[in-house]
């Protein structure tokens, strides 16, 4: 009797480690995590919740965090402006749309198995796919556009992340530029 007690209270224990983990089978629910954590700031959880690949891209925008001056930036991460479509997987790769419900605007995020656990791809070749996808919907030449890709694919993320920490109004440039293509 006291075995089977001891069972079901490790079995329990278990089940309650593994239902509060961030990460999960299915790439929607890191997807939801992911949000909630850039929407909160909360660092720790963001990198936890994004690929090996993606530290650089991810300490960039810490950086852009840190310097914004109000929390409008993190808004846009709030999970009641959004419409979060349905996951399509093909391997270790998923997409999924979200919608933002006040401005109509669009996107998918990229997610990629990492030892066997779903997370966001916030890696500069996955942000690049993302911002090649909706130029393509703005109507943007792919030609030339594919160019550009390829030679940010190949860029020193550590150069560039001193660059940005060495010259701040950098960051507001292209923050300019990032805006005139969402519109």
């Amino acid at each position: 009797m006291k075995n089977r007690f001891t069972n079901i209270l490790f079995a329990c224990f278990v089940f309650f480690i593994t239902s509060c983990n961030n990460t999960s089978n299915d790439p929607k629910v890191t997807l939801n995590a992911f949000l909630d954590a850039m929407y909160k700031k909360d660092m720790v959880a963001i990198n936890k919740l994004t690929t090996a690949d993606s530290k650089g891209m991810i300490e960039m925008m810490e950086k852009g965090m840190q310097m914004a001056s109000d929390n409008n930036e993190t808004e846009k991460y709030d999970r009641q402006r959004m419409e979060i479509g349905e996951s399509i997987i093909e391997g270790d790769k998923a997409t999924i749309p979200i919608k933002d419900k006040n401005s109509g605007e669009s996107s998918k995020f990229i997610l990629k198995k990492e030892g066997g656990i779903w997370k966001v791809a916030f890696d500069m070749a996955s942000i690049m796919e993302m911002a090649n996808e909706k130029m393509k919907e703005k109507g943007f030449n792919a030609d030339s556009l594919s160019t550009m890709m390829d030679e940010m694919k190949t860029m020193n993320l550590d150069s560039l992340a001193k660059s940005f920490k060495n010259n701040p109004a950098f960051i507001d440039s292209l923050q300019e530029a990032l805006e005139k293509i969402k519109k």
